[in-house]
């Protein structure tokens, strides 16, 4: 925090001397200036100069900023704010699943889910039969009706010859019809891999279901994108980006492929958001702490393109850990406290009783999590692990408060991503070690992965505080957002709506009104803070960029509708008229004058 207020002293400082010096490039008068600086003002005007700020207040401060180049925007009442900065999404792969055959994450039946991939595998007259068929955003939890089965007997059922997989948008599972399992070499008595699960029926054999790691077993037989196809999916994820008014991200578990095609559109200036990356650290197939925060290192040395200037550029400066998969059924992958709960009545009459499953051993040991901890510590590297169940969490919190005993330990910034279901024990855990929440929070509504599969594995206690956000926010935490896009489309004004109603959209069905348990949503400012500032703050960013004060960049958008006086269902109706990155306008909605 000290070096954030003399960063920020500094180019308030120089700002100011500059502002006297020379007219602005762009003055934007006449608005709803929300600037979400400490005390959330809202002012009149803003001016812009060589990609900063230098200017926040009245209309009548913007008068000796307007020279004879100056561009002056009228924004006739309309809401600016800074632009929105997605803590945690995987661009590369929503840009991607944009090539494949996609069930747009819809509710389906078995008879729709089928109809939708035969319709693809017809439209594809060039593959021939070893090229495998890739379905994309499949919503596993929304299948209909509730708790109905899929296996690959359901994929066999298609006029192919091809191996099909079927990846969930959660990305924690993906189903293979019977060539697709027997090209991934899966036998009726092969172990489990590490961190993974291969599904089975009552007699022992494969249903085609994989979970988590076991996924790789089909994964790695899938040809590659090439490199032309790697810079198509970026350029369509950044596409994306711009319209919903994204001026920063994080790319919350990366690859080389992916950081060569962001560079390249860098070099070419069309980078148009700032782009972080998150190196995957693993230690399943036998790399050691030191190893895999050295291979991080080498990448970072590749790919990082040092401080944070105008421009938007790339910075290599995460490691993504997961500690576990998904609390959801039907995979249950998620590591638990206490167990998950079963039906040991009938459908008719349910008698939900603890079971025998916690979900996995977290992926990380608490030594070896320790170990990297420590590692990326002494790198200057800040962790971003994956946890969902309530043990995944605590084991976490107990390696960072371990973590936090140590000068290295100190200075990190730690980032628990997802955090479904957290022990209320462990909620002001977050705040006294300094650990930032990174939430979905479009997740916590009324929803077939809510309602239908998790409210009886869990009981009514813990189902009470599943998307524990307004919790962790009166307990302290700084919440910050992450779509987790392509997990869900990315519509991140939707999200804002369920952080502040925690309700489903009007068209969900009368299954899913009303809200999510008892808990109250979060206000509207805070919700606008974990998107901007909050969100910079994870990625080190925040005396450069999440407010709008002067001496920082110009990284900011206008909205067709203000925020904070419309319904609050109106919110995921909001369009973004304008996106501004470093004082350049990188997208333009016609409604916009």
């Amino acid at each position: 925090m000290n070096r954030y207020v003399a960063a920020l002293t500094l180019a308030l400082t120089g700002s100011t001397a500059a502002a006297a010096a020379a007219p602005a490039d762009t003055i934007y008068r006449n608005g709803y200036i929300y600037t979400v600086d400490a005390k959330d003002s809202v002012q009149q005007a803003l001016a812009v100069r060589a990609g900063r700020i230098v200017y926040v207040g009245d209309n009548a401060g913007t008068k000796p900023l307007t020279g004879k180049k100056t561009k002056v925007i009228d924004l006739h009442g309309r809401m600016l704010m800074p632009g929105l900065i997605d803590g945690h999404m995987h661009p590369q792969s929503g840009g991607s699943r944009l090539l494949n055959c996609s069930l747009d994450y819809e509710a389906l039946t078995v008879a729709q889910f089928q109809s939708r991939i035969q319709a693809c595998i017809d439209k594809d007259k060039k593959s021939g039969a070893d090229r495998w068929l890739v379905v994309v955003n499949w919503f596993q939890q929304g299948m209909l009706p509730d708790g109905v089965e899929t296996t690959a007997a359901t994929l066999d059922a298609l006029k192919t010859e091809r191996p099909v997989i079927v990846r969930s948008s959660f990305g924690h599972s993906a189903l293979l019809n019977t060539k697709g399992v027997q090209l991934a070499g899966i036998k009726r008595d092969m172990p489990d891999p590490a961190g993974g699960k291969i599904t089975r029926d009552a007699k022992g054999d494969a249903t085609g279901l994989l979970e988590d790691a076991a996924q790789d077993m089909a994964m790695n037989l899938l040809p590659p994108l090439t490199v032309a196809e790697n810079l198509s999916a970026s350029k369509a994820a950044l596409a994306a980006m711009r319209k919903q008014g994204i001026t920063s991200f994080l790319d919350a578990y990366t690859d080389p492929e992916t950081m060569t095609a962001f560079a390249d559109l860098h070099k070419q200036g069309k980078l148009t958001a700032r782009a972080h990356f998150a190196v995957l650290i693993d230690l399943d197939k036998g790399a050691t702490p030191q190893s895999a925060v050295a291979e991080l290192l080498k990448q970072q040395k590749q790919f990082d393109q040092g401080p944070t200037v105008a421009a938007p550029s790339m910075q290599v400066r995460h490691a993504k850990l997961f500690m576990d998969g998904v609390i959801s059924a039907p995979a249950f992958t998620g590591a638990m406290l206490e167990p998950y709960l079963v039906n040991q009545g009938t459908a008719d009459k349910p008698d939900w009783q603890p079971g025998a499953s916690t979900g996995p051993a977290s992926y990380f040991s608490p030594e070896a999590l320790k170990t990297t901890l420590t590692e990326l510590a002494n790198a200057r590297i800040d962790p971003h692990i994956h946890v969902d169940g309530d043990r995944a969490v605590r084991v976490s919190l107990d390696a960072i408060e371990a973590l936090r005993a140590t000068p290295a330990g100190k200075a990190m910034r730690p980032a628990l991503a997802h955090d479904e279901i957290v022990a209320p024990a462990d909620y002001p855990r977050f705040a006294k070690l300094d650990v930032t929440p990174v939430l979905s929070l479009q997740w916590g509504k009324p929803a077939p992965d809510t309602v239908g599969a998790l409210k009886d594995y869990m009981g009514p206690q813990r189902y009470a505080i599943v998307e524990p956000q307004a919790l962790l926010l009166n307990a302290g935490a700084r919440i910050a957002f992450g779509s987790d896009w392509p997990v869900d489309p990315l519509d991140e004004w939707f999200a804002l709506k369920v952080g502040v109603t925690r309700t489903a959209a009007p068209n969900a069905g009368k299954e899913y009104e009303g809200t999510l348990g008892p808990q109250p949503g979060m206000p509207r400012a805070a919700v606008l803070r974990a998107i901007t500032l909050n969100a910079a703050y994870t990625l080190r960013q925040e005396a450069l960029t999440g407010s709008l004060e002067p001496g920082k960049l110009a990284d900011m958008i206008v909205l067709d509708r203000n925020f904070f006086t419309i319904p609050a269902e109106d919110i995921a109706n909001i369009k973004v008229l304008q996106t501004m990155v470093g004082g350049k306008i990188v997208y333009q909605a016609k409604g916009m004058r």
